[in-house]
């Protein structure tokens, strides 16, 4: 069949050239259809066959093939394909088409020649295929062409260079390891075959093999998805808006895991970081500063050997009590894992290899022979093997009993496997041949990672980060973006810092909401700490607001913020005691992004897609829905170009400052600046500041109140659980429900307490800051007044009282009222 020579030619794609006309198929005519419950299977011309298949709501899958739509692999990234198994389809012939109606979408199928468009119930085209091109195929790909409309956008494909919006840009998808990628580089590590356009759905091409994007770049009037192997798969996605396409992409691949609590908070690493007296010193470090920080990474060179999990004996004199100890001071240690065994590595090696659990060379039937990067030649374990999990598991429990917290799992392409490695096309996998395997090669690599730990550790919430991935991977892993910097001179990555910025939205908007960058850059030698000042400060002004934030380096290179001098460790201690107090913050979006798939860190079209100037804005982001941040990324820089949409804005730092929205101003910035607005009309909780999370779990939550306009609404659920276990995946929870309202004559705040499933709530004082314009007459609760004080309470004082009260600072205009723990006000009212 067609689709076997396809991928018996894999990868010739693009070295031969394009075919000609003559040779292109597509499917012609429509001849007739069938239809079974929620499936439609037309029957065209050149003995090709397209299945529509209903399998959501407002998700369609759409299948072209030659035979009996058989799959070589289930798809590794879906997990809901068969939602709608018991309806059936509706469908209308019509003497020039078929048509089908769903809830949401009207499906209009040409017959001469075969053509599918795609309306909503209002008859407003959504997707057309151009032309007769919506599939074609000659003897070296298969592609399918969609009509590209004049100022429509294109947004994610996941973690990929560039600007936001991907029209006028080309992008393949194979998972490479391109240490100190240029702003423009691609294919980086991982793919990500998902992406949304302006006229309101998404695409998700199921397919493994190296497929080429083209957004406009070879006709302005279509773009393309092309695959020299596998099948021809794709789900439409209907939104209308994208929040929608990203929660049923979210339901149709698998939601977000969510991190324990203290992966939010700030991790140190670097390199070299692979002994027992630099990760103590370091430690020691941190807490002497009273710098907060919660994780201690241990990079490659911590094994004794790749990847048996023993520590190198003589750089840990005692790993066991160094854990123990380092959890003692409130830090957990996170080691890496290769997922190779190195050959020097001799017992582990002849083990996997007697039990056949290596990827194998096709030419020798032998284990591949993969030159590694660390500790010489290796072979590569196949993750695809089913009997591998248990074996993988049982040696990577060996650290967790130990006191290890988790992973990252590094190198995971695998590493030195990009295209000019054509040599590792004779892997063979238990699933497949390397071409297919290739881009999911991590991914299979991560689902037995999580699932190994669920297993030995029960009930426990995994930390697991990796850098080469597929779609899907949200439901085993965060993400890094790999090693960016500019390695030839560290001073000078400065565009490589900007770049991360649009690089961490199309990765959120991809199904990676929990995502870091490697603080300071990865790349270069830092032989000037004075000179590379700057570029760390900005860097890690930026990283705070990455969901994970780590700073790491590359080699002995040492990034702790010390390292720069007292001016630039006093600026990252301010930055990161922020990342602190806005923990119950942070830590409420991830439980949204678990639900919904929706990133901390937005694009602005997310939630101003009416906007035009949201469209391709590049240097700035939404940090939840209340906060925007616009991280300095010029040297030297006296201001910083920010927009605001529409609204009101509020200077973070300076709550006294109101900017009107819908406008660009140039912002005042010296080197500690980070330029922070929150939205008018938002509640923004916060806690004291603590050198770990969970320092003090009984900390007062903070509820900064910027109150909305007349006849308008502030509102908030600060969401609360265990942070540990995996109690949240059955609803075990507790969520306190703020709304401040507005009226002429008060502001009213309710406050009610919503626990599910028994959840233990953690009693804690309520501090309320309102930021107004003039003291308030009086506050009343369901009780009675309360008391007036003349000092606000202070995040030092432990129950400063036994019953409410308020106080006002005529300097800053803020109203402070104090709710004990041991009571539950549920009504304010601050009389103007």
């Amino acid at each position: 069949m067609k689709k076997r020579i396809i991928q018996a030619v894999a990868f010739v794609f693009l070295l031969t050239g394009i075919a000609k006309a003559s040779d292109i198929v597509h499917p012609g005519n429509c001849r007739s259809y069938t239809v079974d419950g929620n499936t439609a299977v037309f029957s065209c011309e050149n003995n090709i066959k397209v299945q529509i298949k209903e399998v959501g709501p407002g998700v369609i899958r759409i299948w072209y093939d030659t035979d009996d739509f058989h799959r070589n692999n289930q798809s590794f990234a879906v997990v809901a394909d068969e939602s709608n198994g018991n309806q059936k389809l509706n469908i209308s012939e019509q003497p020039q088409h078929y048509e089908i109606y769903t809830g949401d979408l009207i499906i209009r199928v040409r017959k001469a020649p075969f053509h599918i468009s795609i309306f909503n119930k209002y008859q407003k085209l959504l997707m057309d295929d151009y032309q007769n091109r919506g599939f074609e195929m000659d003897s070296t790909q298969m592609a399918s062409h969609i009509s590209l409309r004049p100022g429509e956008r294109i947004y994610g494909l996941g973690e990929k260079n560039g600007p936001i919006n991907r029209v006028g840009h080309q992008f393949k998808m194979w998972n490479s390891d391109n240490p100190c990628y240029q702003v423009d580089k691609d294919p980086l590590y991982k793919s990500i075959p998902f992406f949304m356009s302006s006229e309101g759905y998404g695409i998700y091409f199921d397919n493994t093999f190296k497929t080429t994007y083209h957004f406009g770049t070879e006709s302005a009037d279509n773009y393309s998805f092309a695959t020299p192997g596998g099948e021809m798969i794709y789900y439409f996605i209907y939104g209308p808006s994208y929040k929608q396409i990203i929660g049923r992409y979210m339901n149709l691949t698998g939601h977000p895991i969510m991190p324990p609590d203290w992966a939010l908070g700030f991790s140190q690493s670097r390199g070299m970081l692979t002994n027992e007296k630099l990760t103590r010193e370091i430690a020691n470090g941190f807490r002497k500063r009273q710098i907060p920080c919660d994780i201690i990474f241990q990079d490659i060179g911590w094994t004794q050997y790749l990847q048996d999990f023993n520590w190198r004996k003589e750089n840990y004199m005692d790993p066991v009590k160094m854990l123990d100890d380092l959890e003692n001071q409130g830090f957990k240690v996170i080691v890496s894992q290769d997922p190779v065994v190195s050959q020097n590595n001799k017992k582990q090696w002849n083990e996997a290899d007697s039990l056949g659990y290596f990827v194998k060379d096709i030419r020798t039937g032998k284990s591949y022979d993969m030159p590694w990067p660390w500790g010489g030649n290796c072979g590569v374990v196949d993750f695809t093997n089913p009997a591998v999990a248990d074996w993988w598991g049982n040696y990577q429990q060996k650290v967790i009993d130990q006191g290890v917290r988790g992973f990252w799992t590094d190198m995971g392409e695998p590493a030195w496997s990009n295209e000019e490695a054509t040599d590792r096309l004779n892997m063979k996998h238990y699933l497949g041949m390397h071409a297919e395997i290739h881009n999911v090669f991590g991914l299979t690599w991560d689902k037995v990672v999580t699932e190994e730990f669920e297993k030995h550790n029960p009930n426990t919430r995994i930390f697991h980060m990796t850098r080469s991935a597929f779609a899907g991977m949200q439901r085993y892993t965060f993400g890094w973006s790999g090693d960016a910097g500019n390695g030839e001179d560290v001073t000078k990555g400065w565009k490589k810092l900007a770049g991360q910025i649009p690089l961490a939205l199309s990765a959120g908007m991809g199904g990676i909401p929990f995502w870091s960058c490697d603080i300071s850059g990865y790349c270069g030698d830092i032989s000037d700490y004075q000179a590379e000042g700057e570029l760390y400060t900005r860097w890690m002004q930026f990283g705070v607001f990455n969901p994970i934030s780590r700073t790491h380096h590359e080699g002995n290179n040492a990034v702790e913020p010390w390292r720069f001098g007292p001016k630039v460790e006093a600026i990252c201690k301010k930055a990161i005691e922020r990342k602190y107090q806005l923990f119950p913050y942070i830590y409420s979006y991830a439980r949204k992004a678990h639900d919904t798939g929706l990133p901390l860190m937005r694009a602005l079209m997310l939630e101003y897609p009416d906007d035009p100037e949201t469209a391709d804005l590049n240097i700035e982001f939404l940090f939840g829905k209340e906060l925007l941040v616009a991280p300095v990324t010029e040297e030297g820089a006296a201001s910083k170009k920010v927009y605001l949409p529409e609204g009101k804005w509020i200077d973070f730092d300076h709550p006294e400052t109101i900017y009107d929205g819908k406008q660009w101003i140039d912002y005042p910035v010296s080197l500690k600046t980070t330029p922070l607005f929150v939205r008018k009309g938002s509640i923004v909780p916060m806690m004291p500041v603590m050198q770990y999370i969970q320092q003090d779990p009984h900390y007062p939550l903070l509820l900064r109140v910027y109150p909305a306009s007349v006849n308008k609404r502030a509102s908030f659920s600060v969401y609360e659980d265990d942070g540990e276990s995996n109690d949240y995946k059955r609803n075990i929870f507790a969520e306190r429900q703020l709304v401040c309202s507005t009226s002429r004559e008060a502001y009213t705040i309710n406050y009610s307490l919503k626990v599910e499933n028994g959840y233990q709530v953690t009693p804690r004082e309520l501090v309320y800051r309102l930021y107004l314009n003039e003291a308030p007459h009086s506050i009343l609760t369901q009780d009675g007044k309360m008391k007036k004080v003349r000092e606000a309470w202070n995040s030092s004082e432990k129950h400063p009282s036994k019953r409410p009260q308020w106080s006002w600072d005529k300097e800053t205009r803020v109203c402070t009222i104090y709710i004990p723990a041991n009571q539950e006000v549920e009504h304010i009212t601050i009389e103007k």
